[in-house]
């Protein structure tokens, strides 16, 4: 017999949710089965997997070890793999609580897996837990920390993740409502002197991964709302901070090259002459953007230690120098 005590990242789920976490290869029709034949128990008590869990519960298996340990089998990932060629150094830390992480992703860096044997930012944030002891691998056969927002592999900046069951509910509930407010920086093509707030629908390419800016409804479109303001203008560029209002596929990149004003670098969008000029004076392979500020509301009372705060993430050394190169020393 084995007793799992539930523990704050497990309260709040259904049991049968638990258990297929726990027995990841266990069948379905086998939980259900055990539970009515109180093999499984919760509180010593029959159960039929519906029940909420609470903190402090305790699910009883009346079951082998063979018979535990061959549902229990789950892959875990070569964490703080050192084959990567983002060294993991290049993820720092911003701020972190008991509930919740915010990390500085770097440019190159995925998200999240694209293909198996990708290595994500996922998996740097699981090893880094597993490091800090924050958490450990059998809690993870029940709980998997995560990011809670993507940024494009080629986007630097703020990704929020979820320490704690309830950190990442909370955060990815808050960034789909849009109660958090996100701001980019980025440096444009041409000479943009006033904020525009900009609305427009966007229809994406599936095959070509790719998205159109419409001004008019479109079969197949979703409206999309950007806000820009300039910080610095100079003779060919300007660096602009940008509020992302919606947050759909590519939107800050096509929806500044509909306006006429691309970002510097994004060749899939963008306007070669100057990719070329920056490539070739910096290296600069990538479209320089940025996710640099997060804003909290005022009162967040499931986490309140995110209560107006304002979360900063400094831009990249590439970036600085272009910004330098391009507007600082014009002025």
């Amino acid at each position: 017999m084995q007793t799992i005590n539930i523990e704050k990242n497990d309260a709040g789920q259904r049991a049968d949710k638990f258990l297929t976490k726990y027995l990841p290869l266990a069948p379905k029709s086998f939980l259900y089965k055990m539970m009515r034949k109180k093999n499984i128990t919760l509180n010593k008590k029959k159960m039929t997997g519906k029940e909420h869990l609470a903190l402090g519960d305790q699910i009883q298996m009346f079951l082998s070890e063979e018979t535990i340990g061959k549902f229990s089998k789950m892959h875990t990932p070569k964490l703080m793999q050192t084959d990567t060629n983002i060294p993991s150094s290049k993820v720092s830390v911003i701020y972190e609580d008991e509930d919740v992480l915010f990390l500085d992703k770097p440019c190159g860096m995925l998200s999240q897996k694209a293909k198996a044997t990708d290595f994500s930012l996922v998996e740097w944030l699981t090893g880094y837990l597993l490091k800090t002891q924050a958490i450990t691998q059998e809690e993870l056969l029940r709980f998997h920390p995560s990011i809670c927002n993507r940024l494009d592999r080629n986007t630097s900046g703020i990704v929020t993740a979820g320490k704690s069951l309830k950190g990442l509910q909370v955060l990815s509930t808050m960034i789909q409502n849009r109660s958090v407010r996100k701001y980019y920086r980025t440096i444009v093509c041409g000479q943009m002197k006033e904020s525009v707030r900009a609305k427009g629908y966007l229809k994406k390419d599936e095959n070509q991964n790719k998205v159109t800016i419409f001004s008019d409804r479109q079969e197949g479109s979703v409206p999309i709302e950007t806000e820009y303001v300039p910080i610095q203008t100079g003779t060919d560029f300007t660096l602009l901070e940008v509020h992302l209002i919606t947050g759909r596929t590519h939107q800050i990149r096509a929806h500044l090259a509909s306006l006429g004003h691309p970002v510097l670098g994004d060749y899939k969008y963008g306007k070669r002459s100057a990719n070329d000029r920056a490539k070739k004076e910096f290296g600069l392979t990538h479209q320089l953007l940025h996710a640099y500020r997060m804003e909290f509301p005022d009162e967040v009372p499931d986490l309140p230690s995110l209560s107006g705060r304002v979360i900063l993430a400094k831009v990249p050394r590439q970036f600085a120098k272009i910004l330098h190169q391009y507007l600082e020393k014009e002025q």
